[in-house]
C-alpha cells in the first residue's frame, strides 16, 4: 500500500502536523543533535514515558528536515483513513501473512528512495527492564543504521546522535546504544537497566 506521488497530501493530515509542530515550539523544547548523512534509517525513540514524546520526535525531525514513519497495523490504513494514515507516514503492516512484520518493513525500505522509520524500542510506556529486538531485526534485515534519539521532558531537551551500523553482534551492538543514552541521561533509571542488561545478555532473543 503506497501513496500515489502526485497526490497532495491531506488537508487533514496537513491541519494535524502543523498542530504537533506548533505544540513542539509552543512546549520550547531545546533540539541537541544534527540530521544524520544517510537517507535510510531506524530512528530509536527513548525512553517513553509520556504521550508527548510523539510531539517532540515529530517537531524534532521535522525541524531537521526529516519526515518520519512509523508501523501501524493494517487495519488502521483502512478507508476512510487509508490516506490520512499514509501522508502521517505510516506503514502498514499485516501480521496475519505468513512472512513476519520484520520483512514487510525491510521491503518498504528497500522500496523507498529514504525512510526514517521511528522506534519505541521499549515496546510501550510501561518499562519492563529491557527492550523490544524487533528493530534490530529490521535493521539488519534492511542494511540500514540505528540513530538513536532521546527527549528529556523534565529539562525540555533532547536529540539525536550518531547513526550506529548493526553488526550482527546484538549485544555489542545494544552496549554502544546504552552508553550513548547513559551520556544523555545519567540519572534516567531505564537506561541504567538497559546498560546493565546490555553487559549481561548472552544473544539476541527472537520477541519483536
Amino acid at each position: 500500500m503506497q501513496t500515489d506521488p502526485n497526490r497532495q497530501p491531506s488537508l487533514l493530515s496537513r491541519i494535524v502536523r502543523r498542530i504537533l509542530v506548533w505544540l513542539y515550539r509552543w512546549k520550547g523544547w531545546q533540539l541537541e543533535g544534527g540530521r544524520p548523512d544517510c537517507d535510510k534509517f531506524i530512528i530509536l525513540g527513548a525512553p517513553h514515558t509520556s504521550n508527548w514524546d510523539f510531539v517532540f520526535f515529530l517537531g524534532a525531525t521535522h525541524e531537521l528536515g526529516i519526515r518520519p514513519s512509523f508501523m501501524g497495523k493494517l487495519s488502521l490504513f483502512r478507508w476512510p483513513a487509508t490516506n490520512f494514515m499514509l501522508d502521517m507516514g505510516g506503514i502498514p503492516v499485516d501480521r496475519s501473512k505468513s512472512g513476519n512484520y520484520v520483512e514487510q518493513v525491510a521491503d518498504a525500505f528497500a522500496r523507498a528512495d529514504d525512510l526514517a522509520l521511528v522506534i519505541a524500542p521499549e515496546g510501550s510506556r510501561t518499562f519492563k527492564g529491557g527492550w523490544r529486538t524487533g528493530f534490530y531485526h529490521i535493521a539488519m534485515a534492511a542494511g540500514v543504521p540505528i540513530v538513536p534519539a532521546w527527549v528529556n521532558n523534565a529539562t525540555m531537551r533532547g536529540g539525536l546522535g550518531e547513526p550506529v551500523m548493526p553488526t550482527g553482534d546484538y549485544r555489542a551492538d545494544l552496549a554502544k546504544l546504552a552508553a550513548f543514552y547513559r551520556e544523555k541521561r545519567p540519572d534516567c533509571d531505564r537506561f541504567v537497566a538497559l546498560e546493565k542488561s546490555a553487559e549481561t545478555i548472552e544473544e539476541m532473543k527472537g520477541d519483536s
